[in-house]
């Protein structure tokens, strides 16, 4: 494997010098091998560049244009190993719909190593689609261009809309094609996160009844994510609160925009807390808290509204795995655990209930917001009402008039708009503010675009056709989903029947 010498200082960049590749670590590594293997990236035949984010570039330290440079590609793609970058392959376990299986691991996915960003932050730089690994159980390990599309934009999407997640660098063609059902274009996806530690890894170790590795593994993400953890009289304790709060307030992020994250199996819970493993993942349109597209998920294990319970249950699963650590005595260990857990239920309800009075204008919670919360989402069940253009409607409604009809037309039964619409502007009128207050704090809480299903569809159609322009005008969008813009007017609309996605995949 062909390795790249450090490089020099690039040029500045506004009051900053961006190195071509800062120097890649590996604090992994220096875990015992037994939680993962030492791999090298396979070998694209004719890389080429589809996509590269600069901003994410420049906060990670990168020179962007020397990424986008033919070296630059070929580290962006595995043709090359950077200095101070070990590639492997995470070792980890996981629950699959409820069934434990005691060995996954990265099959398709490559960690390069770690950086620093100019925040000083830890973050993995992975590729996703670089060949096969010891953990690829029979796979091919390469990744077809739709999924690798698809992470991409959802992914900065996700990012777009302030929601805790992994994010993507780049992605690549590699000239050659992968096998699923047909013959598809194969890719690579760079994607880059605060770590790939999962509540599987955990589970990969405990599987083996390594008390050993359980510590030192918990031991490095308190160093790595939760330092205020290791200063606690019980760190163990307050690392799995650390992990219990960040993801009840993920999940409730991810309800308030419409998000279904479609495989919500242990080994895809990361616990720095972010949004990973965008596969068959969506987004609602009509509002329905059993809404399911992933085409596995054929007992709707991972609904809409199942997502803050199995949550729940993931970490329950990763408690179990923490036992040891929280008391010699198992009893005592059990209720600490329990303990903690109980921290889930009221921290999600909190933040998903505070979020959606957010949505609807509302400041500060009074007596009866809860019951008309319930009321309007009951309403927009009933009605098949789009989440997210019922949100950002209704902030042109403040007030009775013009803004009336387009929330009405996004009823079944208009009359039940009206009821609606009585009910929350009797509630705004003991807001005490005025209507452009609220407009605004309306809009900076609902986005007037989301990456709809039907649009990434047509992205993928259209780029594995040879056509990327669709992909970089949806990018563009995604970028700024809090600003309406009329160029872009027709991303807010929801699909046409002929246009719906009803089912998606993992691309696997």
């Amino acid at each position: 494997m062909t390795r790249l010498a450090k490089s020099a200082h690039a040029p500045w960049v506004g009051e900053r010098i961006y190195v071509a590749i800062p120097v890649f670590d590996n604090s992994y590594l220096r875990l015992p091998e037994r939680f993962y293997a030492r791999v090298d990236p396979m070998q694209p035949p004719a890389p080429r560049l589809i996509a590269i984010n600069r901003n994410l570039a420049c906060e990670l330290g990168f020179d962007p244009d020397w990424l986008a440079s033919r070296e630059g590609l070929d580290i962006l793609t595995g043709r090359l190993i950077a200095e101070g970058s070990e590639p492997i392959a995470t070792a980890y376990a996981g629950h699959q719909f409820g069934n434990f299986v005691p060995q996954l691991g990265d099959g398709r996915a490559i960690l390069l190593g770690e950086v620093v960003d100019l925040n000083g932050h830890r973050r993995d730089i992975q590729l996703k689609g670089a060949g096969r690994t010891p953990y690829s159980r029979g796979g091919d390990g390469r990744a077809a261009l739709g999924p690798v599309l698809r992470e991409y934009l959802l992914s900065e999407a996700m990012a777009a809309l302030d929601i805790p997640t992994t994010r993507s660098l780049a992605a690549s063609s590699t000239g050659d094609s992968v096998w699923r059902e047909n013959e598809l274009p194969g890719a690579v996806l760079v994607r880059v996160a605060a770590s790939h530690i999962r509540v599987g890894t955990f589970q990969f170790l405990a599987a083996r009844q390594d008390l050993e590795g359980i510590q030192l593994l918990a031991d490095h993400v308190i160093a790595r994510h939760y330092p205020d953890a290791g200063q606690a009289d019980q760190p163990y304790r307050a690392l799995l609160e650390k992990v219990v709060i960040a993801q009840a307030d993920l999940i409730a992020c991810w309800m308030l925009v419409g998000f279904i994250h479609g495989v919500m199996n242990t080994d895809n819970m990361s616990i720095a807390g972010e949004t990973i493993d965008y596969g068959p993942c969506a987004f609602l349109d009509a509002y329905d808290p059993a809404t399911v597209f992933s085409s596995i998920d054929r007992h709707r294990r991972y609904a809409f509204g199942n997502q803050p319970q199995i949550g729940l249950w993931n970490l329950t699963r990763l408690a179990e795995t923490l036992l040891p650590l929280l008391a010699e005595d198992t009893e005592v260990a059990i209720e600490i655990a329990q303990e903690v857990l109980a921290l889930f239920q009221p921290r999600f309800a909190q933040r998903h209930g505070e979020g959606i009075l957010a949505k609807l204008g509302i400041a500060t919670m009074r007596e009866g917001d809860p019951e008309l919360r319930n009321a309007i989402l009951e309403a927009m069940q009933r009605n098949l009402v789009d989440f997210t253009l019922f949100f950002r409607r209704l902030s042109d409604a403040i007030e009775p008039g013009t803004g009336d009809e387009p929330v009405r037309e996004l009823f079944v039964d208009p009359t039940a708009a009206d009821a609606v619409l009585d009910l929350w502007r009797a509630r705004l009128a003991r807001e005490g503010r005025t209507a452009s207050e609220v407009k605004l704090g309306m809009q900076a809480a609902n986005p007037a675009y989301i990456p709809r299903n039907h649009r990434i569809e047509a992205v993928i159609q259209a780029a594995t056709q040879g056509d990327f322009a669709p992909f970089e005008e949806l990018r563009a969008v995604l970028s700024q989903p809090f600003t309406a813009r009329p160029e872009f007017a027709r991303y807010e609309d929801p699909p046409l029947d002929h246009e719906r996605v009803r089912a998606t995949f993992c691309g696997t």
